[in-house]
């Protein structure tokens, strides 16, 4: 068998080179996507609140006006967790709110602001997942009042309330009100907070981001536009979301202090610095009647 040209293994080698870079891009990287899953609060949602909580298996409650729901295990576990999911399976509930079985998933899981999340950053946030110690912690089912617990009833919600797909870049923007942005609005879900919903929880546009009276669990949750934050100084906000601390030295309460320890105090200077000239440039909205 003749040999082949120096010319052709050189490219041979590149071919193959190209490929492995590929295909190792398309694994996702876990170092990135842990970071991701910090500036998303996964643990938040995903861990239940004590001490001993196994992290990412489950169990967090959140109350709402139509019952309990309570944060599944999303550790690689093949019984309990994710670990017989597909990455497109993963991605399908991102983007669609939809579970490997078809079935529609709650809104309480917020893939009305994870659907904007890029898919680059959906396959490094697989792949962390994926490297994440399995727990064996079964998930733990919803407790809902009749009929909110329905799952055929989210198609009609959807219809109403939830545009998927990626979030779309907007010319007018500067690159660091972009930046800040996509963390607000897809991976840091902000406004599922922070904006008030009608009376079939879709959240109120025309309020986006101005605070409620009835937040999660009943509590008031603080208006972030500049109608509020202009009392504060880029310093001040910045140390308040690194610290938790107020300006006049008062602690923020424990469910925003979770929010800071996990997630805006884990944030690089550049992505809090992008999150906070997004806020600034909000229009004004005044709170909402006490």
């Amino acid at each position: 068998m003749r040999a082949l040209p120096r010319a052709w293994c050189c490219v041979a080698l590149i071919v193959l080179l190209v490929a492995k870079h590929g295909a190792a891009s398309a694994q996702g990287d876990a170092k990135r996507g842990a970071y991701l899953a910090k500036a998303a609060g996964c643990i938040g949602c995903h861990t239940e609140a004590k001490e001993s909580a196994t992290p990412y298996a489950g169990g967090r409650a959140l109350k709402t006006p139509f019952g309990t729901f309570y944060g599944p295990n999303i550790t690689p576990h093949p019984i309990a967790g994710v670990g017989r999911w597909s990455e497109a399976d993963f991605v399908r509930a991102m983007r669609l709110g939809l579970r490997p079985d078809g079935a529609h998933y709650f809104p309480a899981f917020p893939y009305p602001s994870f659907t904007r999340i890029n898919d680059a950053d959906l396959r490094d946030l697989w792949s962390y997942l994926r490297a994440l110690p399995p727990s064996a912690r079964p998930s733990q089912a919803h407790d809902l009042r009749f009929p909110f617990g329905w799952r055929f009833l989210v198609v009609g919600w959807k219809w109403f309330f939830f545009s998927p797909g990626a979030f779309a870049a907007d010319p007018k923007r500067t690159p660091l009100l972009e930046r800040g942005a996509y963390l607000v609005e897809a991976l840091g879900h902000c406004a599922e907070c922070h904006t008030p919903r009608n009376f079939l929880g879709g959240l109120k546009r025309d309020r986006w981001l101005a605070g409620t009276a009835k937040g999660p669990d009943g509590d008031r949750v603080p208006n972030l536009t500049p109608a509020r934050l202009k009392k504060w100084g880029d310093g001040e906000l910045k140390s308040f979301l690194q610290t938790g601390m107020t300006p006049d030295g008062d602690v923020v309460a424990e469910t925003m202090g979770e929010v800071i320890r996990n997630t805006t105090g884990e944030l690089t200077p550049p992505d809090l610095a992008a999150m906070i000239a997004y806020l600034r440039a909000l229009p004004p909205i005044a709170d909402e009647p006490k």
